[in-house]
């Protein structure tokens, strides 16, 4: 029988740290939290101390039940739940429903799920720390009282249904204000002016820098016109050479803000599936002869600390892989989030010897891509910077300057492993120039100017608000993808093109909450309230007057905005067409996936259809149908049919172009590349020129 009793979160942690433990130790999961604040009331005791009251979750019953089974044949029982607040709270609640002395050392807790770190742990248990406890159930309790107090006043003045989170709230906030933005933009007009230079035999390019030696950005056609006439030849001298050396440096290890946004530039991730992956590759794969083992470290993190074991390690890898020359031999000197709790190490690879190329064979594909993108990172950012040489030449013809940039790596440093999608390496890239002398003469082949106007701000994806978010210190690393998941869950916002759009609902929503409640909405209020909550798990705050002197002001709020709240009218829009069943108006609907059609005539007629969104296309196949833009059921992916659907078969998960190829009279189609959009033939291998 076993003697000592390991509860963890999920089944897969449990059966990875199981065999690391031997036969006295029975490892079990508890499937998240057992208890919670229940969902048909407030189930906070306002005038007592905001005194919460737990029940255990529905469904969780059944495991309750085996839990207390297994704890009463133990001779001592471990709560192992992840390393952080929601962990911590969740060992709290486990030990109440268990009777477990919570200032008994029944608290284990690790970084990473390896044999040597579990063993480790396990030597060294500790009480539950209670500061942890009161700062995760202070942010439970805030918006349990945001929450169940707007939401209910939402339902009777705006629809049913709705509801106001104090995070999801300024998410929302955010996307509404950056679509004002880009409404209320003005562009303004600049221009370019790019020349081809020839030198013997070597050709390259120079852009227009100035006149008489002042910097000039052309704003009209005019300009342009008036700058081009100053050219009197088309021959340039070289007025002056500058070479330098510059040292570009890695980029630091992930933290889950920074793991999020790069897996969404270089591996097209949504931040729900990176952590989902993220949360697999911690918990353990099974490698083969090492057994299941924990490929990185805990994944909710917002540090970029690495230990010194997890140091050495890799800088004797990258001496043996790449010589003396590429370990970094300075320690890099970090600017320091001020938002940052700094309560793990950096998301790494638990052995830099694991390495991604030995383990393909036992991850799933987007395994191996994310775990050989954390790998790379990791071992990267401990390697020695790149050194460019970098040249830039001045050519003037009459007081006209233009100027050439030339760079080349003389030292790859990091690069040979790894460089960041944010710059792409792009300006890394060997640009050779001929060599030149002060006064010698060059020719202009051909000087091209061209019209540009001003772009408005862009659009939020899921990796800019992440980045947003916590640059404004609002949310920590295990509240990103539930904020984001909530906001389009509630209708408050959509995704056209990877890029939220607040819907005409949210921000009806957020208008009313900014009138009433401005505080909830307020990004400088948000922020504070997380650093409350951050000096409660320092322990240099109390929960409860932390929570009182939120809640006295938002009561005030509350009872305005119950008598001074307008009611608003949310018009369900005419689709334009009658439903084939009982004949009363097809209506628009928000669903969870966006707008769908539905009966107006609900809940007697409950006909619902998708949208049909045609791109303009007669179908290539049978050419009577209209090719439609469509959604598949099971990811959700877009993809493109003919209208006529069964009778026509047409399937394209690429957009078709409407033209034929003027190589094979093919189809043409839209392939998104990572730097944007490429026309390119189905049957050969006719491609246009990439559209960013």
């Amino acid at each position: 029988m076993s003697e000592y009793l390991v509860i963890v979160e999920s089944p897969s942690k449990a059966k990875t740290i199981e065999k690391y433990l031997g036969k006295k130790y029975k490892v079990v999961a508890s499937m998240g939290h057992v208890r919670d604040l229940p969902k048909s009331q407030m189930g906070i005791e306002v005038e007592n101390n905001y005194e919460p009251k737990y029940i255990t979750i529905r469904g969780k019953g059944p495991v309750v039940k085996d839990l207390k089974a297994a704890a009463k044949k133990a001779k001592k029982i471990y709560l192992a739940a992840d390393p952080d607040r929601e962990g911590e709270a969740i060992a709290w609640h486990l030990a109440h429903t268990l009777n477990v002395d919570t200032s008994s050392e029944c608290r284990v807790v690790f970084n990473e799920i390896t044999k040597d770190a579990v063993k480790e742990s396990f030597k060294k248990p500790r009480a539950i720390n209670m500061h942890l406890v009161d700062a995760q159930q202070a942010r439970r309790i805030l918006d349990r009282l945001v929450g169940y107090n707007i939401s209910p006043l939402l339902w009777k003045k705006v629809k049913k249904g709705l509801s106001a989170g104090r995070v999801q709230s300024v998410a929302v906030r955010l996307i509404s204000e950056r679509e004002k933005e880009i409404k209320s933009f003005i562009p303004e007009e600049f221009w370019t002016i790019k020349g081809e230079f020839v030198k013997g035999k070597d050709v390259f390019e120079a852009s227009f820098y100035g006149v008489d030696g002042e910097k000039k950005e052309p704003k009209h056609e005019q300009e342009v016109k008036e700058i081009l006439a100053k050219l009197d030849t088309n021959t340039f001298a070289v007025e002056s050479v500058t070479k330098r050396e510059r040292k570009r440096n890695p980029a630091v290890p992930f933290t889950t803000s920074s793991l999020q946004q790069e897996a969404a530039r270089k591996l097209n991730m949504r931040a729900k599936k990176t952590m989902m992956l993220a949360q697999q590759l911690y918990e353990g794969i099974d490698v083969g002869k090492e057994g299941t083992v924990g490929l990185i470290t805990y994944m909710r993190t917002d540090s970029t600390r690495i230990s010194e074991t997890a140091q050495a390690e890799a800088r004797t890898y990258i001496e043996e892989k790449f010589g003396s020359d590429y370990v970094a031999t300075e320690k890099r000197k970090e600017g320091k989030n001020t938002n940052a709790q700094d309560a793990h190490e950096a998301i790494r690879p638990t052995s830099t010897l694991r390495k991604p190329e030995e383990l393909k064979a036992v991850l799933s594909k987007d395994q191996y891509r994310l775990y050989k993108l954390i790998w790379e990172r990791f071992v990267a950012s401990l390697m020695a910077p790149a050194v460019m040489d970098t040249v830039t030449v001045a050519l003037v013809n009459n007081g006209v300057q233009f100027r050439a940039h030339g760079s080349v790596v003389k030292f790859p440093g990091f690069m040979k492993v790894y460089v960041e999608s944010n710059d792409d390496g792009v300006e890394e890239k060997d640009r050779l120039l001929p060599t030149f002398e002060i006064g010698e003469t060059v020719f202009s082949k051909d000087i091209e100017p061209k019209q540009h106007f001003t772009q408005p701000p862009p659009r939020y994806t899921e990796a800019r608000l992440v980045k947003t978010l916590e640059e404004l210190g609002i949310g920590r690393p295990s509240t990103y993808v539930p904020t984001l998941e909530t906001i389009q869950k509630r209708g408050y916002v959509a995704l056209e093109n990877k890029r939220f759009v607040p819907t005409e609902l949210g921000e009806i929503v957020i208008e009313l909450i900014l009138e009433f409640f401005p505080d909830i909405i307020n990004i400088e209020f948000t922020a504070n309230m997380e650093g409350s909550l951050d000096k409660i798990e320092d322990g240099e705050a109390i929960w409860v007057e932390v929570i009182d002197v939120f809640y006295r002001g938002f009561e005030q709020h509350l009872e305005k905005a119950e008598k001074e709240m307008r009611e608003v009218e949310i018009k369900d829009e005419p689709a334009g067409e009658d439903c084939e069943q009982c004949g009363n108006a097809m209506v628009f609907k928000m669903g969870r996936y966006g707008k769908f059609m539905a009966c107006s005539n609900f809940p007697d007629c409950r006909n619902t259809k998708p949208i049909m969104k045609g791109i303009d296309i007669d179908c290539p196949k049978c050419g009577e149908g209209e090719i439609i833009e469509r959604r598949s059921n099971k990811k959700k992916r877009t993809f493109y049919g003919c209208s006529t659907y069964p009778d026509c078969d047409f399937l394209s998960w690429d957009k078709p172009v409407g033209r034929k190829c003027p190589k094979c009279e093919g189809m043409l189609v839209e392939k998104k590349l990572k730097k944007g959009l490429q026309v390119q033939c189905v049957s050969c291998d006719y491609e246009e020129e990439q559209q960013m």
